[in-house]
């Protein structure tokens, strides 16, 4: 069983609905307060209206790099799921600790929290940066307010640790994602009349046709890039609108996709071919109307994270887990920020499964917990040794 201390804090930062739709700053409040009770000072970055936060603190010397944890205190919505579990409050049942963001990933932020009252008793050597954002179930956005912070910082921790859930295995990849909205503008006009008009549902199928054929490119002829469950890029249609009624030509059309690309595979180049298909309809569009249109809006993007099987920060933490086995996953964090725009060398590390993240009834086991709870373990001991 994990130490009841871990499961205190974790049971408190289950009770806050942090979905990314709501504010934060309870859950960061109380955060705060349990630093500040033990002697720890913290910073909030906010968001633009001071609706939500980021928290960074430090703990030990200061004027070390040190080692950054990171966590996201944000999480997806139990709207539309089937819950036989309370969502918002910590439940237990045959090892397993239910709750939104128990595994997703408030196991991680309350293993590492829990561990504050044993590392301020300490004499660190090299010091422990905490780093908890907002927003990263929604593109990764809040982070980038705390990475503008740490760019102005005279020193930058030396290594990052994202406590993303992988079962205590050590990852050094994961894809990046590029997601856009487009808006297809038609010319509507009755059912009967159809030539007349321009159908922006028809123009937006057309469209979304062109992107599952560059999914099955991919999938059929690469790159690809081993380690991956799926070793090669995809991309992914999720929503679409149109239309107001079966007896008129459709105006408008609107549609969500992604990509989730390889490191091989630049994003914006299949961008950049998607637009130039677009155009060409665009142009058959405006010979019935010159009013007619497709805008192509990026809504999300973040970078993949690819750190060296042989980086100093791969054998560091594979130390402190005694995983010896190179990892992947299929989702994406915000250490391909830290990665790219800091230079922090970077690996996702945490417990429990994204098998259970986002889903109905999400879990972690109480090994997780147990397992991270000896990482953290470990970790102090390597920084005061």
């Amino acid at each position: 069983m994990a130490n009841a201390l871990t499961l205190e804090v974790l049971r408190n930062l289950i009770g806050f609905d942090t979905t990314s739709a709501n504010s934060n700053l309870a859950l960061m409040g109380y955060i705060q307060t349990f630093l500040k009770n033990q002697g720890v000072e913290s910073q909030l970055i906010y968001d633009q209206e001071e609706n939500k936060a980021n928290l960074y603190a430090t703990l030990g010397p200061q004027d070390k790099p040190g080692v950054m944890l990171s966590g996201h205190t944000d999480t997806v919505p139990v709207t539309g799921q089937n819950w036989h579990k309370a969502p918002y409050e910590l439940s237990e049942e045959d090892g397993r600790y239910y709750g939104r963001g128990t595994s997703d990933m408030k196991g991680f932020i309350a293993v590492v929290l829990a561990a504050v009252p044993e590392i301020v008793k300490r004499d660190l050597h090299t010091p422990i940066h905490l780093a908890f954002s907002y927003d990263e179930e929604i593109g990764c956005v809040g982070v980038r307010r705390m990475i503008d912070m740490l760019k102005k910082h005279p020193l930058k921790p030396g290594i990052c640790i994202i406590g993303e859930p992988t079962s205590m295995q050590v990852v050094t990849a994961h894809k990046g994602k590029l997601a856009a909205r487009v808006k297809v503008k038609g010319k509507e006009c009755h059912s009967g009349m159809a030539p007349w008009g321009v159908n922006a549902v028809n123009y937006a199928a057309r469209l979304i046709n062109w992107l599952e054929q560059l999914a099955h490119d991919k999938r059929d002829q690469g790159p690809f890039e081993q380690g991956y469950d799926i070793p090669y890029s995809t991309v992914h249609t999720g929503t679409v609108q149109g239309g107001t009624a079966l007896n008129i030509v459709p105006n408008q059309c609107s549609f969500l996709f992604e990509i989730r690309n390889i490191a091989a595979d630049d994003p914006h180049a299949m961008m950049a071919d998607f637009k130039a298909y677009a155009d060409t309809l665009i142009a058959e569009m405006r010979e019935i109307d010159q009013t007619c249109d497709i805008d192509i809006d990026i809504t999300t993007e973040y970078p993949g994270l690819s750190t060296a099987d042989d980086a100093e920060v791969v054998a560091f933490v594979r130390g402190l887990t005694e995983e010896n086995e190179p990892g992947s996953i299929n989702f994406g964090t915000e250490g391909g920020l830290f990665s790219r725009v800091l230079g922090i060398p970077t690996v996702v590390c945490g417990p429990g499964s994204m098998d259970q993240g986002h889903k109905p009834d999400e879990f972690i086991h109480g090994s997780q917990l147990q397992s991270c709870e000896l990482f953290m373990e470990k970790l102090i001991h390597q920084l005061t040794a």
